[in-house]
């Protein structure tokens, strides 16, 4: 097993590769990755139409795409059920919650209902210095439906409902918020949006993913045993974690997907491409830049292979069929296969790279993080839908970062260190 991806490019290679630390390290940068689409995509949303609409399309967004992937990694794990302990398990694993950077602490009360807080909220190191407006439209006016989206997901008579909340009183209060969670037997369920139901109808949504390996003795297969409130990564053997890792990546693709559809219904597809390439140049390159960091891939063209192997835009592998050969002065990538070339709409990272003539600039924004000399180029390959060509040419201009990576790097997610808990 590999600690890292230091050693010589593999053409055959996959997640389930990777050592059970490497896979932890990895599978973190990926659900931080997927959180961090927001700071890019919906910036742009509010430069064109506004706070109000800004929010709205944040509540679709995560409302549309969380019920999803939240029963997905239910069933990845096998810990479906409807009390507060499977609603907490959910939370676990949501890229709406990267461990750390939202410090999620749990409780499961004696009388069956439970208790979320949070010491520290990178989400809110992030609104905080833009002002109380932006704190309470992100506290109080996205978090009261999506919470209840989530927990919807596992009991639709499932209530979130805040015991403090920001703005913070006094300026430095601790935990930055404290949640209870109930299910109310009384309780009208809660039904999901119509948007959700969209989302369920992709092939992405219900995308099989084959089994990485053999069931393992030294650690967790699955999720199926009690609720574990310091769980970490780290406990999981290595087939558990490159299914997670993948499911990570699935969910940043759902989201992407409920994004571009509610924005298409209010103001076209032409707006929803727009926003959504600028929101998959910046995540794409800053995901580069920490992923290539944490796996160490090197400088060269070798490291640029191995970069686009690890990408999360190009997981889950069974849905993007990417293909990286290392040639003697060049990289060549192409799709050629997988689910997503089934999908047959434009609401995917995908139908951008699929609707240019040439590479997508998202493509340049990675490979610059390996070397500021590379340029992605055209490719012809029979049968492909999507081909790029990356070279290296050290007497060219170094590329300029694009503001939408320097934009995503306004989070403090993007400098973000994790650090475990035990």
């Amino acid at each position: 097993m590999m600690d890292d991806y230091r050693s010589a490019f593999d053409p055959d290679f996959d997640l389930g590769r990777l050592s059970r630390p490497a896979l932890a390290v990895l599978a973190r940068e990926y659900q931080l990755a997927a959180h961090l689409q927001d700071r890019v995509g919906i910036p742009q949303v509010l430069a064109r139409y506004g706070a109000t609409a800004m929010r709205e399309i944040a509540i679709a967004e995560w409302m549309g795409a969380s019920p999803v992937y939240t029963q997905r990694m239910q069933q990845a794990l096998h810990f479906a059920g409807t009390d507060v302990a499977t609603i907490f398990k959910g939370m676990q694993f949501d890229v709406g919650a990267p461990h750390g950077f939202l410090d999620f602490r749990f409780r499961i009360n004696d009388d069956g209902g439970g208790e979320f807080w949070l010491p520290y909220c990178g989400a809110l190191m992030d609104v905080e210095p833009m002002g109380e407006q932006f704190v309470v439209g992100m506290c109080h006016h996205i978090e009261d439906p999506t919470f209840d989206a989530t927990a919807v997901a596992s009991n639709p008579r499932a209530r979130v409902r805040p015991i403090h909340r920001p703005p913070r009183v006094p300026a430095d209060r601790e935990p930055h918020c404290h949640w209870q969670v109930r299910i109310d037997p009384a309780a009208a369920p809660l039904e999901e949006i119509p948007l959700t139901q969209r989302v369920r109808a992709s092939r992405l949504a219900h995308l099989e993913i084959p089994a990485a390996g053999e069931r393992e003795l030294d650690g967790l297969n699955n999720y199926s045993g009690a609720f574990d409130p310091d769980l970490h990564l780290e406990d999981f053997t290595r087939p558990a974690l490159t299914r997670i890792a993948q499911e990570f990546c699935l969910q940043g693709h759902l989201l992407v997907r409920a994004f571009m559809t509610a924005i298409s219904a209010r103001w076209g597809e032409d707006v929803a491409r727009e926003i959504a390439a600028q929101q998959f140049i910046g995540a794409a390159g800053l995901a580069a830049e920490r992923i290539g960091a944490a796996m160490q891939v090197g400088a060269d063209l070798d490291g640029i292979a191995k970069l686009f192997q690890l990408h999360p835009a190009f997981h889950p592998r069974s849905y993007f069929g990417l293909h990286v050969v290392r040639g003697e002065d060049k990289v060549a990538c192409w799709i050629n296969q997988g689910e997503v070339l089934e999908e047959n709409d434009p609401y995917s990272w995908y139908a951008l790279m699929r609707s240019q003539r040439t590479p997508h600039p998202a493509l340049d924004a990675i490979v610059r993080t390996v070397n500021p000399h590379a340029r992605c180029r055209p490719l012809g390959v029979d049968g492909a839908r999507v081909a790029w060509l990356v070279e290296i040419d050290p007497s060219s201009e170094p590329a300029p970062e694009p503001p939408a990576v320097g934009l995503a790097k306004l989070s403090k997610g993007a400098s973000f260190r994790f650090t475990p808990r035990r």
